[in-house]
């Protein structure tokens, strides 16, 4: 089991599959800032250069062109913009980095825009990043904190119970990262991360192999496609002691994702390859 955050991982292989924060532009990231849509105190026809680069960075950004939207919005020239617009420049930064896997660059933008405060959805966007980034760099504490202050400000989501969970199981707090998961299931009782997750935790640790199959069914009921899933259930069947069955499911969930080392240990294992 890889701790890695490769963009393939995510897709299949990853174990637990955690769902990523930013990756549609959410309403916050859609919306103008409050109050009007263009900058304050500055008339409409009149905007400044840098202003021009940020909102052409932000439609790149919203037509998913990653590279493209950071290079413009790194060509901004910041001192030229109000305190507001600043904040919008670090919003965006800090989730192309986040898209592209940078999540040390990414860190000091989402966090600027977390100390700024103003819209509550996009400092709930923008810690959720900030945890995410933790975790992929190997600060599950620091994830934790992030997420508990969510908690603290009163906001509950599956996504949010989803990405706890993460955290606590790259630290191997098994049974809290299932109690996690759990609570996303309460608010989202379909939600295929979370019955992928708690799935493969089950089945893998040992803790209930049989509860954990039947969760990995359900995630795969929900998304047949998904080779992180097709994985999970082939894994749940070997520890439940049916070969036939895992190697089955493993060979679909290869076939989907050949590139995958985690998915083929888990191949060459059921197949009598290693434990």
């Amino acid at each position: 089991m890889k701790g890695t955050f490769s963009g393939a991982a995510r897709a299949a292989g990853e174990k637990p599959v955690i769902n990523e924060p930013f990756s549609q532009p959410g309403a916050a990231a859609r919306a103008p800032l409050r109050g009007s849509g263009k900058p304050a105190g500055r008339a409409a026809a009149g905007r400044a250069p840098g202003d021009s680069r940020l909102r052409a960075g932000i439609r790149l950004y919203c037509a998913r062109r990653w590279d493209e939207a950071l290079q413009e919005l790194l060509c901004v020239d910041a001192g030229g913009l109000g305190a507001s617009e600043r904040v919008e420049l670090s919003y965006y930064l800090g989730l192309c980095f986040s898209k592209l896997r940078k999540f040390a660059d990414a860190l000091p933008c989402l966090e600027k825009v977390v100390a700024f405060g103003g819209d509550m959805l996009r400092v709930y966007q923008c810690r959720m990043a900030l945890a995410y980034a933790h975790v992929a760099l190997g600060r599950p504490k620091m994830a934790e904190y992030e997420l508990r202050r969510l908690l603290d400000l009163g906001f509950e989501s599956a996504m949010l119970f989803n990405t706890m969970a993460y955290a606590s199981y790259a630290r191997k707090h098994y049974r809290h990262a299932i109690e996690f998961y759990e609570k996303a299931l309460k608010l989202e009782s379909s939600n295929a991360t979370a019955l992928n997750s708690i799935g493969y935790i089950l089945a893998d640790t040992g803790i209930d192999p049989l509860k954990g199959l039947r969760f990995c069914r359900k995630a795969v009921e929900i998304q047949p496609g998904n080779a992180a899933y097709l994985d999970s259930l082939g894994w749940a069947f070997h520890k439940c002691r049916e070969p036939a069955a895992a190697r089955s499911w493993l060979r679909k969930a290869h076939e989907l994702a050949p590139q995958e080392a985690a998915i083929a240990e888990h191949l060459r294992a059921a197949s009598g390859g290693g434990a």
